[in-house]
């Protein structure tokens, strides 16, 4: 008994913490995010986040930071395919699109921009957004990747309303679309 209580005890910790939906995340499509976390007095799943993560995070008022480990199909990131960053963003002031590794190491390729910047997008006329991420050469907006295996796309929102408390089915991010793999 004692054993299946540790085990039932941890794995229901881990899953807190890791994935989070239950216990505080802002879940839109494949894009997740703390909200609390600049909050005076953050939940207590959201300080044990912090803990395990150990990284710097944006203050209430400052923004939001999303981060997708999946397309919009539910399939994991993986370098081998290229993806298409497809819709709209929230209102913010600012926004960069970034990918990293599992430990939090960029991919962007050196020597070019490691993240895509909301000032220097070409975008459609009702502004929406079109990316690219991947290995592979692709038109327009591209974020062009090295490295090998799975990884996460980092959408942070700079001044916006989404860290004024707007709920999840107010809040609308873009999809994303597996293109191709190779």
């Amino acid at each position: 008994m004692i054993v299946v209580a540790l085990g039932v005890g941890f794995g229901l910790s881990w899953y807190a913490l890791t994935d989070g939906r239950l216990f505080g995340v802002l879940q839109a499509g494949p894009w997740a995010a703390w909200p609390d976390v600049g909050a005076a007095a953050p939940n207590p799943y959201t300080r044990a986040h912090l803990a395990r993560v150990a990284g710097l995070q944006l203050g209430l008022g400052e923004g939001v930071q999303f981060t997708a480990t999946t397309d919009s199909d539910g399939a994991p990131l993986t370098t081998d395919c290229t993806y298409r960053i497809d819709g709209s963003t929230p209102v913010a002031a600012f926004w960069t699109l970034a990918a990293t590794d599992t430990s939090g190491r960029n991919l962007g390729r050196p020597g070019s921009d490691l993240a895509l910047r909301s000032s220097n997008l070409a975008r459609a006329n009702d502004g929406s957004i079109v990316l690219y991420v991947g290995k592979h050469l692709s038109s327009l907006n591209w974020l062009e990747l090295t490295g090998d295996g799975q990884f996460l796309l980092v959408l942070t929102l700079y001044d916006t309303v989404v860290s004024s408390g707007i709920s999840s089915a107010e809040t609308t991010l873009p999809a994303i679309l597996r293109e191709v793999c190779r």
